[in-house]
């Protein structure tokens, strides 16, 4: 079975050959992956290849303008402005997130808060890459694409949103749809480039309004 097959088999609730693996690891885990294999440290398709994955995520790159600049000490979102700084432990390390510019931001800043554009992507490359990896199961989107709580916490902080959330706060909601609608055009651009080669939508939490109806209408090519 090709990956593709043995993924439509699985959601089909039948039997493939073997179970669909899908993979996602932080930088650490990564580059020890790949110099355990032998492979370059930007060699994410041998590594799929080693692993057996079968999922493939196509994503349009970022050709916009920066956005947002940079901070000493912090690794800056280019396009969203979360700040993560490094958290070393015995085994190596991780970045964590800190700062959170938008935790008692007004109204006036969520609006002007600097977020790219759907248009600031390029999308004339994803029929190529589908054509290019067909054999794999190709999604659009990834865990983020409709996120409310995290990635708003991820700026705002966790027990923040949480609340604004429970006393649905303008402010907090304003952020989320802002995001959002930008996710959307995007999700939907990169669709209508891919002229029915996607085979999975991938949503995390499904947004407030907007993006639970593209899911609906987008869930088969």
């Amino acid at each position: 079975m090709t990956s593709k097959e043995r993924v439509e088999v699985a959601f089909a609730h039948d039997t493939p050959d073997r179970v669909p693996i899908d993979y996602l690891a932080n930088p650490g885990i990564d580059a020890r992956l790949k110099e355990h294999f032998g492979l370059r440290a930007d060699d994410d398709e041998g590594l799929r290849q080693r692993l057996g994955v079968d999922f493939l995520e196509i994503i349009p790159a970022y050709i916009g303008p920066p956005i947002h600049s940079e901070v000493p000490g912090r690794r800056v979102d280019p396009l969203w402005g979360i700040r993560t700084r490094w958290v070393e432990h015995e085994s190596g390390g991780y970045w964590d997130y800190c700062d959170f510019p938008l935790r008692e931001a007004e109204m006036e800043t969520v609006e002007a808060w600097p977020m790219p554009s759907p248009d600031d992507f390029d999308y004339s490359r994803i029929p190529q890459l589908c054509r290019e990896r067909a054999h794999y199961a190709l999604l659009i989107g990834n865990p983020g694409a409709g996120d409310m709580i995290n990635s708003a916490g991820m700026i705002r902080t966790m027990d923040q949103v949480l609340m604004d959330l429970a006393s649905d706060d303008p402010v907090c909601l304003r952020y989320i749809d802002r995001k959002n609608e930008i996710q959307l055009g995007v999700l939907e651009r990169a669709l209508e480039a891919a002229r029915g080669a996607i085979d999975i939508l991938w949503l995390g939490e499904v947004a407030r309004r907007g993006l639970g109806n593209a899911a609906w209408a987008h869930g088969e090519p």
